[in-house]
């Protein structure tokens, strides 16, 4: 509209049933819009409530192990490492050592260094082992940022809603769909 005395917008204004809103008030002269501050108000809150929504706590996990770690036990703490890096968050790995274990550092350097490379396609190694008095600690990154997992992780839900909707009644579980049928075989059983 161009440069406006201040009683003629006031009047446009009224007439369009509007607002007359600052918008920056330490230009010369102050520029200011005609709009529906109501509105103006609910709509940047939406936008700022959508914006928390999204948006992404940084939240590290810890997991502790001991340099003579049984394998099904590493796998299972292993298992937990992945899971905890594909949600996005960063995992703290501590080795806790005791009496003589505190002599052999190299063995949970090299256990840190195996988990490192069982999880290298999910995370990254964002600081070294190193040794702090009776532990030794190692931090691992995910490769994906936590919204880009949160993000994956709603689309996965919506699936299988939209899968559930489609299918009523059929187990989600895929272990019991595959799971073969008991049924009575026509031999007869020798005794």
């Amino acid at each position: 509209m161009g440069i406006v005395p201040l009683a003629k917008a006031l009047e446009l204004a009224q007439e369009y049933d509007l607002d007359l809103v600052e918008v920056a008030a330490n230009a010369r002269p102050p520029v200011c819009k005609l709009m529906d501050y109501g509105k103006f108000k609910y709509e940047s809150a939406m936008k700022a409530r959508e914006a928390r929504k999204n948006q992404a706590h940084t939240v590290i996990k810890e997991m502790k192990l001991r340099p003579k770690i049984d394998p099904h036990d590493y796998d299972t703490k292993k298992g937990h490492v992945v899971r905890f890096l594909k949600q996005g968050d960063k995992v703290k790995i501590t080795i806790m050592f005791r009496g003589r274990e505190q002599s052999r550092p190299e063995l949970g350097y090299r256990l840190l260094q195996r988990l490192a490379e069982d999880v290298q396609d999910l995370g990254f190694v964002e600081s070294n082992p190193k040794q702090d008095g009776r532990n030794m600690i190692m931090v691992l990154g995910p490769h994906k940022k936590k919204t880009e997992a949160m993000a994956e992780a709603r689309q996965a839900q919506e699936a299988r809603k939209a899968d559930a909707k489609a299918n009523p009644g059929k187990s989600q579980n895929p272990a019991e769909a595959e799971a073969p049928s008991e049924e009575p075989s026509e031999e007869p059983a020798e005794a």
